[in-house]
C-alpha cells in the first residue's frame, strides 16, 4: 500500500508528512517527505485547547474547544497535504491510506490504579471526506483503555526502519521531540521502549516564557550558559525516574519553577543537562548496552543536546542522517506504517513498549 503519514508534534511547529509503501510488516519503498508550518490561527486554538485540557477534571464533559480544534487540525492537514502532493506530482487518489496522529493536548499515564488519559485532536472523518481516502487515526486510545501507557508507539516502526537499513541488533533509537523516548532492539523481534524524560519541550517553554523566541535555535542560549548541577539533581528527584519502564510522559509533567532563579542561558544549559542525564538514567535502568544510539526528532538539531548525549552515553551517538534516515520525517513515516498495520489488524503496541497486557492493534479507520 502507498500510505501518507501525518505527524504534528507538541512543539506546534509544522505538519510533517511522509509517504511510504508498506504492507505493515516491511517498508517496501520510501516516497517523498516534507512539512508545512502550522498557521498562527491553528496554533493559537491548539494552545487554548491544551490549556483547557490541563485543567479538565476527570469525569467532566470534554471541553467544547476540542471539537473546534479537531476540525481545524484536519483542515490544516488537508491543506498541507494538497500542497505537498501537488509539489510531488501526486494527488489524493494515488494514496491507498492516510495515517493521522493528531495533535496531542493531554497525556496522563496510569496512576494508582486509575487508567491513563490521552487526547489527540484531529477529525479523521473530516479529513477522509476532504481527501476522499480512508484515514487511520486515534492510535493511542485502545491501548490506554486496555491499561497501557498509550506511548510510545513508534518502536515497531523503529524496528522496521532499522531492518530496512540492514542494521543489526543490539541498537537503540532515541527520539528527542517535546518528550524524549527510546527504543531498544535487542534481537529478533524483541523491542522495549519508554519515555526517558524531557526532550525539547521544557526548553521551548522556558524560551517562550521569557519572551526569547519559540525555541533555542541551534542551542544558542544553552551554548553560552552553565548547567546548574544542583537544579539538575532536583529535577531528577521526580518520582518518574524511579518508576520502572515501560512508562510515558506529557511535556508538562515537569515544572520550570526550579529554574526561575537562573539566567536564561544557564537555565537552557541546565535543561540540556537534564534531558541528557535522564536518557543516561534510562539506559542504566534497562541495563542495555546497544552498539550505537541513533537520534531522530527535532532535538538532534540542537548541538548542545547532541554534545551532552555523547558526553554521557558510553556508546557512539549518531544522527538519523548518519544512516541515511530522514530524521525530521521518522514520526510521519511511523504513523504511515502504523496506519498500514491497523488496516491489516496487526499489533501496534506491546507489553514492553506501553505496558499493555498483550500485543494489540489500535487506531480507527474511517472511509469517505
Amino acid at each position: 500500500m502507498r500510505v501518507l503519514g501525518f505527524m504534528t508534534g507538541t512543539s506546534l511547529d509544522a505538519v510533517d508528512m511522509a509517504v511510504i509503501e508498506t504492507d505493515g510488516r516491511r517498508i517496501e519503498a520510501f516516497g517523498p517527505a516534507g512539512e508545512r508550518k502550522l498557521t498562527d490561527a491553528t496554533r493559537d486554538v491548539i494552545l487554548e485547547a491544551t490549556r483547557q485540557a490541563l485543567a479538565w477534571p476527570r469525569g467532566a464533559p470534554e471541553p467544547a474547544i476540542f471539537r473546534h480544534a479537531a476540525e481545524m487540525v484536519a483542515e490544516e492537514h488537508f491543506a498541507a497535504g494538497e500542497i505537498f502532493l501537488a509539489e510531488q506530482g501526486l494527488s489524493w487518489p494515488d494514496l491507498d491510506l492516510i495515517g493521522m496522529h493528531g495533535q496531542t493536548v493531554l497525556h496522563e499515564r496510569p496512576k494508582d490504579g486509575a487508567p491513563g488519559r490521552t487526547v489527540q485532536l484531529g477529525d479523521g472523518a473530516l479529513l477522509s471526506k476532504l481527501s476522499g481516502r480512508p484515514v487511520a487515526f486515534d492510535f493511542r486510545t485502545a491501548d490506554v483503555v486496555a491499561g497501557g501507557e498509550g506511548a510510545p508507539l513508534a518502536p515497531v516502526y523503529h524496528l522496521a526502519r532499522a531492518r530496512a537499513s540492514g542494521l543489526q541488533a543490539p541498537l537503540a533509537v532515541l527520539n528527542v521531540g517535546g518528550v524524549a523516548n527510546v527504543t531498544f532492539w535487542s534481537g529478533d523481534d524483541e523491542i522495549a521502549a519508554f519515555d526517558t524524560g524531557p526532550g525539547n519541550g521544557m526548553i521551548d517553554l522556558l524560551v517562550q516564557g521569557r519572551g526569547a523566541g519559540r525555541f533555542d535555535a541551534g542551542g544558542k542560549y544553552a551554548s553560552v550558559g552553565r548547567a546548574d548541577e544542583g537544579v539538575v539533581r532536583a529535577l531528577l528527584a521526580h518520582p518518574y525516574f524511579q518508576a520502572p519502564p515501560p512508562k510515558s510522559l506529557d511535556r508538562y509533567d515537569f515544572s520550570l519553577e526550579p529554574l526561575e532563579a537562573l539566567q536564561l542561558e544557564d537555565a537552557a544549559a541546565t535543561l540540556v543537562a537534564f534531558t541528557a542525564e535522564a536518557v543516561k538514567l534510562g539506559f542504566e535502568m534497562m541495563g542495555q548496552s546497544p552498539t550505537e544510539v541513533i537520534v531522530c526528532g527535532g532535538g538532534r538539531h540542537n548541538p548542545e543536546i547532541m554534545k551532552a548525549l555523547s558526553a554521557r552515553l558510553p556508546m557512539p551517538v549518531k544522527t538519523a542522517e548518519d544512516h541515511g534516515w530522514r530524521g525530521d520525517a521518522i514520526e510521519a513515516e511511523a504513523f504511515a506504517f502504523l496506519a498500514a498495520r491497523a488496516h491489516q489488524g496487526l499489533p501496534i503496541s506491546f507489553p514492553k513498549t506501553t505496558g499493555v497486557g498483550a500485543p494489540m492493534t489500535g487506531g480507527r479507520i474511517v472511509r469517505p
